[in-house]
């Protein structure tokens, strides 16, 4: 008798904690960065990380044939969680008093992930400016290696500056690089790529627009 009301309190427990929070996505967040600091080896600021994910019947839309748009932004979560820890730079950004929030995101979709479709998420730094890094991040089956989607993201800081961020990560890295005797490989500040300089300018646009609004409703 005792043993069924402690299965139905646990039962119960489970049931309230799934309704309060999402928990099988704080597990896998914590597996994802349990996995990136102690078992994955550190990469450079620069380098391209991957994790692999698999579209499951919880990640597919109402008609149960693709995975739901909402999910690639979600899965994106986990990909950065693991580009943070192996290059450290949230825990540089954490070190000089600051933190970091998604500023913006955009995506394009080109061809749908099938339930139980395994797929892979690149992700690498593209830009990045006094005060934002933009990282690109490719959706990839395994199957065929077609980008499936491909999205931008703007990584905004908070209180400190991006260019010293990532300049204090490039020099550990070639510090690292002469002690281990590796080849010398200077990284140098890319580009602008058209595309993120299109979005900064549609950015600025609606950013112009909603300050005008709301200029507009204050003076009625």
């Amino acid at each position: 008798m005792i043993a069924c009301w402690v299965l139905t309190g646990v039962f119960g427990a489970i049931v309230l904690l799934y309704g309060v929070i999402e928990v099988h996505y704080f597990l896998r967040m914590f597996f994802i960065v349990f996995f990136a600091r102690f078992c994955k080896k550190r990469v450079r600021i620069l380098d391209e990380t991957t994790v692999y994910g698999i579209c499951t019947t919880t990640d597919v839309d109402p008609l149960l044939s693709h995975m739901n748009n909402a999910r690639y932004l979600r899965e994106l979560d986990f990909a950065r969680a693991d580009f943070y820890e192996r290059t450290n730079l949230y825990r540089e950004i954490c070190s000089q008093g600051s933190g970091v929030v998604q500023g913006a995101a955009t995506i394009r979709y080109r061809r749908f992930l099938k339930p139980f479709t395994i797929f892979k998420i690149t992700s690498k730094i593209i830009y990045w400016d006094e005060k934002s890094i933009f990282m690109e991040h490719r959706f990839i089956t395994t199957s065929d290696e077609f980008v499936r989607a491909i999205a931008i993201c703007r990584q905004k800081l908070l209180d400190c500056n991006a260019e010293t961020i990532i300049s204090t990560l490039m020099e550990r890295g070639v510090k690292q690089n002469v002690e281990a005797g590796a080849p010398q490989i200077h990284n140098v500040r890319p580009q602008m790529p058209p595309e993120v300089a299109r979005w900064l300018e549609s950015n600025e646009i609606s950013s112009a627009l909603l300050r005008q609004s709301a200029a507009a409703t204050t003076h009625c």
